[in-house]
């Protein structure tokens, strides 16, 4: 599994804290058991099999359903205690969940976190494979083998950094776009859940080739900055350094794209008291608050 996910036999030993020799030499018995080759090794080549794919498949749900146990055992002390693994898109920004956050781990101050920042692919995988608690992320298309919640909605809009010709016009017309260059979100792609924001550029004309591309939001926003080229952010996220001039948002203002942000939790997966309690608390805030109020952005435009 760690041969896999380290992408080589030396990246793998060094994680584990093992020879190379060793690693390579348990990889051998593995597949002598099996009876398949799971990865083909050749200079400058690391490929694994469709057979090393689906047998790395079942070992990272085994391994995300052996490391629960420790938190399982703990459950039969009296106040909630466990911990919570989030697997989370970038820059996530919700004061609702951030409410939720707080309340809960001030009625429960036993349970500990872990963020880990992923790409919102590598985050629907991660919870596939058991390997968090939960999951926030973009979704393209709605999963089959996970629960979904729509966590928030956020408007995205498209700013410009202070170098760049168009930050201090008087006047921006949607015609003065055509084909500036650009920085995208990978996401941005067809089918991808940014799409909208794909075709909002193409409506404006914009470059057909992007400058720059990242899957994190922080490096758009400092393409942006540097004036690399226009991008995309979250209104609300960018609101901020609008206000203190660090960018400047882009025609047009209204009808902007908008942007589930999705909580995913794999049913298959034997919660923990605190993972049930956590995803019931969340849950009552969804119930409790309606969407428009969770909808990020649309008041903010100019």
């Amino acid at each position: 599994m760690v041969i896999v996910e380290q992408g080589g036999i030396s990246k793998a030993a060094a994680v584990l804290g093992l020879k190379q020799p060793t690693v390579s030499a348990a990889l051998r018995r593995l597949e002598d058991a099996v009876g398949k080759m799971l990865i083909i090794r050749k200079p400058n080549e690391f490929t694994v099999t469709r057979a090393g794919q689906a047998f790395y498949t079942e070992c990272a749900t085994i391994f995300g359903t052996v490391s629960q146990l420790p938190a399982l055992l703990e459950e039969d002390t009296v106040e909630l205690r466990g911990h919570l693994s989030i697997a989370i898109t970038s820059s996530v920004v919700s004061p609702h969940f951030d409410d939720v956050l707080h309340r809960f781990s001030k009625a429960h101050p036993q349970v500990t976190y872990s963020f880990a920042v992923q790409e919102s692919e590598e985050v629907e995988t991660t919870v596939a494979l058991n390997r968090a608690s939960f999951g926030i992320c973009l979704l393209s298309k709605l999963p089959e083998t996970l629960s979904h919640r729509v966590l928030y909605r956020e408007h995205f809009g498209l700013y410009c950094g202070p170098r760049h010709p168009l930050f201090h016009a008087e006047e921006i017309l949607p015609g003065d776009l055509e084909g500036e260059p650009f920085v995208a979100f990978q996401t941005e792609a067809v089918g991808g859940p940014l799409e909208e924001v794909s075709r909002l550029r193409a409506m404006l004309k914009l470059s057909r080739q992007w400058r720059g591309v990242s899957s994190s939001l922080n490096e758009i926003r400092r393409m942006i900055l540097a004036s690399v080229g226009i991008g995309a952010l979250p209104l609300h996220v960018a609101a901020q350094d609008v206000m203190a001039g660090r960018i400047r948002q882009l025609p047009p203002y209204r009808d902007l794209p908008r942007v589930n942000i999705h909580l995913v939790s794999n049913p298959a997966r034997r919660f923990t008291e605190a993972e049930s309690a956590f995803l019931a608390a969340v849950d009552s805030e969804l119930l409790t608050v309606p969407i428009r109020e969770r909808t990020y952005g649309d008041k903010d435009a100019p």
